[in-house]
C-alpha cells in the first residue's frame, strides 16, 4: 500500500510494575495484597488448557524468577507473557524477571517506543496478573481486599498507565468485582465519569462459576455499561480455561482453536435478549479473529428462524441474530487473511485491529507489514475504518484517535 494508516489496537497487554497495589493499597493489607516475590521454579506444566505452576523455597535449586503471590495464589511472570524481541523457536514456557522481559511490557515511555517502531498510534490493554477480566480478585478469599484491589488496579490504570506521560496513546481498560453485578455497576460509573470507555468482562462466566448472561443477574451491570457507552471487552481465556480437547493435549492444540470459547460466547449473548434490553450495549472480542463468524451468523439465523418456538428464545430474541450482531458485536484480530478475504459476510463496521504486543502471538514489529499484505484487495476507506475508524468510534477517542482523559 502507498500508506497504511496509523494503527488503534484494541488488544495489547501490560504487565503491571511491582509496586501497583503496594502503592495504593491501605497500610495494613501491604503485606497481604499482591506483591512480587522472587523465588525458585519447582514445576510448571501448560497442559488440557489449563496453567498449574509450583513456586520452590528460597534455596531450592531450580530457574528464578519473579512471582506475584496474593493470599494462597503464586503466579509467576513467563516468558509467554512478554515474548516480543525473542526469535518464535526460541520462546519456551519458562519462568523470568522483569530484567529478562522487554521494557515496554512495564514502563510507559519504553512502551510508546515500541508503539512508534510498530507503527501504532493507540493501544487499548488487558491486564496480565490480575488475568483477563480481574479473575485473580473474584477467586481471592477476602472480598473487601479484593474490592479495594480491583479499584487500586483501575486508579493505576486510569492515572498512570494512561496518564499524561502517555499523551493519550494508552486507552484505559478497567475491571470490575465481578461477583456483584451492583458492585461492579458502581465501578463503570467511577470510571466512566473520568473518561473510561471500556471494561473487560469474562466470555463465558459459568466457567469462573459465575451466572451466564442468560439469567438476569448481569443486568445491573449492563445498565451501567448501556447508560454510559462503555463496551464490554471480552479476551480469549477471559474465562480461566482455554478451548482444548484433553487433559494431555498440547498447548499448540489450544493455540489453534481459541477462537472456539469467542464462538460460543458470541452465540450466547446473540441468544440471550440483553441486546434487546440494552440497545445500546457493544461487546467485542479481543483475540478472537474473524473468519469464523460468518458461518456462526448463519447458522444462528437458521436457528432462529426455523427453531425460536422450541429453542427458547422467541419471546426475547425479536430479530435476526445476523442484525443483532451488525448493531452491537466487534471482532479483533491481528492475523486473518481468510477473514478479511470474507468482510462481506461479516461487516466492515464490526471489525477491529489489533497487534497483542508483547505476547507470543503479537505481530510486533511487523504489524503495519501483516496489515498492508492481507489488507492490499481492500479499498482504503475500508482499511482506515478496520485499522482506526471503527475503534476511534467505539472507544469515544478524538478524531486523532487518541483518548481525551475525564
Amino acid at each position: 500500500m502507498e500508506t497504511f494508516p496509523k494503527i488503534i489496537s484494541v488488544d495489547d497487554h501490560t504487565v503491571e510494575p511491582p509496586g501497583v497495589w503496594r502503592d495504593r493499597l491501605p497500610s495494613k493489607y501491604r503485606d497481604s495484597g499482591p506483591r512480587v516475590v522472587r523465588a525458585p521454579l519447582k514445576e510448571m506444566t501448560f497442559l488440557g488448557g489449563r496453567f498449574a505452576p509450583v513456586m520452590g523455597a528460597p534455596g531450592d535449586e531450580g530457574p528464578v524468577g519473579d512471582w506475584w503471590v496474593y493470599e494462597d495464589l503464586h503466579r509467576p511472570l513467563t516468558r509467554l507473557d512478554t515474548a516480543v524481541g525473542y526469535d518464535r523457536d526460541e520462546i519456551r514456557l519458562e519462568v523470568i524477571t522483569y530484567e529478562q522481559m522487554r521494557p515496554g511490557s512495564y514502563s510507559v515511555p519504553d512502551r510508546l517506543a515500541d508503539m512508534d517502531l510498530n507503527h501504532v498510534q493507540s493501544a487499548l490493554c488487558f491486564p496480565t496478573f490480575p488475568r483477563f477480566c480481574g479473575q485473580t480478585f473474584t477467586e481471592a478469599k477476602d472480598r473487601e481486599l479484593g474490592l479495594l484491589g480491583v479499584r487500586a488496579y483501575n486508579d493505576w490504570m486510569v492515572e498512570e498507565w494512561c496518564g499524561p506521560e502517555a499523551r493519550g496513546r494508552l486507552i484505559p481498560l478497567t475491571l470490575i468485582p465481578l461477583w456483584d453485578a451492583e458492585l461492579a455497576a458502581a465501578e463503570v460509573r467511577r470510571n466512566a465519569a473520568r473518561g473510561v470507555r471500556a471494561v473487560a468482562f469474562s466470555e463465558i462466566p459459568p466457567h469462573l462459576g459465575l451466572p451466564s448472561v442468560h439469567t438476569d443477574a448481569w443486568d445491573p451491570f449492563l445498565a451501567a455499561c448501556d447508560e454510559t457507552g462503555t463496551v464490554v471487552a471480552m479476551h480469549i481465556g477471559s474465562s480461566s480455561r482455554m478451548p482444548s480437547t484433553s487433559a494431555d493435549a498440547p498447548p499448540a492444540v489450544g493455540s489453534t482453536i481459541t477462537f472456539a470459547n469467542c464462538c460460543f460466547s458470541m452465540v450466547d449473548w446473540l441468544m440471550s435478549g440483553k441486546f434487546e434490553r440494552f440497545p445500546n450495549l457493544r461487546v467485542m472480542y479481543a483475540e478472537g479473529q474473524i473468519g469464523w463468524i460468518p458461518y456462526i451468523l448463519e447458522r444462528a439465523d437458521v436457528v432462529w428462524e426455523e427453531n425460536r418456538g422450541w429453542g427458547g428464545v422467541a419471546d426475547k430474541v425479536l430479530r435476526p441474530p445476523s442484525e443483532l450482531f451488525a448493531e452491537h458485536v466487534y471482532g479483533c484480530f491481528f492475523d486473518d487473511a481468510f477473514g478479511l478475504r470474507n468482510l462481506d459476510a461479516i461487516g466492515v463496521g464490526n471489525v477491529l485491529y489489533e497487534t497483542d504486543y508483547p505476547h507470543s502471538d503479537s505481530t510486533w514489529p511487523r504489524s503495519r507489514e501483516v496489515g498492508e499484505a492481507q489488507m492490499g484487495h481492500l479499498p482504503p476507506d475500508v482499511v482506515e475504518r478496520i485499522v482506526r475508524g471503527n475503534a476511534v468510534e467505539l472507544l469515544g477517542l478524538t478524531e486523532d484517535g487518541l483518548w481525551a482523559g475525564p
